[in-house]
């Protein structure tokens, strides 16, 4: 996002540095449509931070076609887009978060969004004058999927989240685990700023397998390391198509996850794009499982529930990535009676 923004800010070169995951997101996403828009990045042809942004004088609009079904690039675009003359448009085929849109709508930017039938077309004219404005940002629907799944799987257990973020685009998790028989439900319901809020309320439930519908992937591309591990202590085969974008985050997180599950016995099969997941009720750690997250906090925050559900001892190194996220994690599982023990490299 801060690429984005720097992008149209002529006379002025930054260096954009990014911690150690950061730093291995390939970045060719968003270097591609604002190098339309007419700035330029150093060192040519770099894919990865650290890099260095010239912004340009002349933004020019550009009609950019979305993909992937990156809410981020999507999104850059758009932030581009507010300081560069005329309109800018972005036509995506895929469905992803819409939280930049909402915003944008909040403060009453020139945007347009037109539904097509396969996807939709964003349009801004940027250059209009902006305001300062006050915001209030609802509880992240990705920081309540762990605390969702202890509960849905720890036997005579109940739990209210208050004020989470429900908008459709981020509960895809939550819709996908329904059809897995979950006991949840979303109450008090309100909008606010253009997003839907609520209260989650989750009880322990009987979950059984599925073919996850490739629909709601986009809506759940955060939380699926957790729903991979539920998959794996439930009877059944659970299949998951259209999942590539998983093997360009933080880590593979397709195979950073089948990693973890094949050393406790738990078979698995996947593509590029898929993945199927052998689940077995009566899964045990009876060894220590060691997992090294690869600066991925969804990874780390996964096999941290999986230990917890299992009553297994796991050890995840560095597992301080978690605090990319979620800084509180350990505290609010500590405060619902989880047990951890932290050991400081020597």
């Amino acid at each position: 996002m801060l690429l984005s923004l720097l992008a149209t800010q002529p006379n002025i070169k930054v260096k954009l540095i990014g911690d150690y995951s950061l730093n291995k997101r390939d970045m060719k996403r968003v270097i591609e449509p604002l190098s339309k828009i007419g700035c330029n990045f150093y060192p040519k042809n770099k894919k990865t931070l650290p890099l260095t942004i010239e912004g340009t004088d002349m933004p020019l609009a550009q009609k950019h076609f979305e993909t992937i079904g990156s809410a981020q690039v999507k999104s850059a675009i758009l932030l581009a887009a507010l300081n560069t003359p005329g309109v800018t448009s972005v036509e995506t085929n895929k469905n992803s978060r819409n939280h930049t849109e909402n915003l944008l709508n909040k403060i009453n930017a020139d945007i347009k969004i037109k539904k097509i039938k396969k996807g939709q077309i964003i349009s801004l004219r940027g250059k209009k004058n902006l305001f300062g404005f006050n915001l209030q940002i609802p509880g992240d629907p990705s920081s309540a999927a762990p605390f969702i799944i202890l509960t849905l799987l720890t036997s005579n257990s109940k739990l209210l989240i208050k004020n989470i973020n429900c908008n459709p685009t981020r509960i895809g998790f939550i819709n996908i685990l329904k059809k897995m028989n979950a006991n949840i439900k979303i109450k008090n319901i309100k909008k606010k700023a253009g997003e839907t809020i609520g209260d989650i309320i989750v009880k322990s439930s009987s979950l059984k397998s599925i073919n996850c519908p490739t629909n709601l992937v986009p809506s759940a591309i955060d939380e699926f390391p957790l729903l991979f591990i539920a998959s794996s202590l439930i009877r059944g085969t659970s299949k998951f198509n259209g999942i590539s974008e998983l093997r360009n985050k933080e880590s593979d997180r397709i195979k950073s996850i089948e990693k973890g599950l094949n050393k406790i016995g738990i078979k698995t099969k996947s593509t590029k794009d898929s993945l199927k997941i052998y689940g077995n009720p009566n899964l045990q750690i009876n060894k220590m499982l060691k997992i090294a997250p690869q600066e991925d906090h969804r990874v780390a925050m996964a096999f941290f529930c999986l230990g917890q559900i299992l009553n297994g001892k796991v050890q995840i190194s560095n597992f301080e990535t978690v605090n990319t996220s979620f800084p509180k994690f350990l505290y609010i599982v500590k405060k619902i009676g989880g047990t951890f023990e932290v050991k400081k490299n020597s």
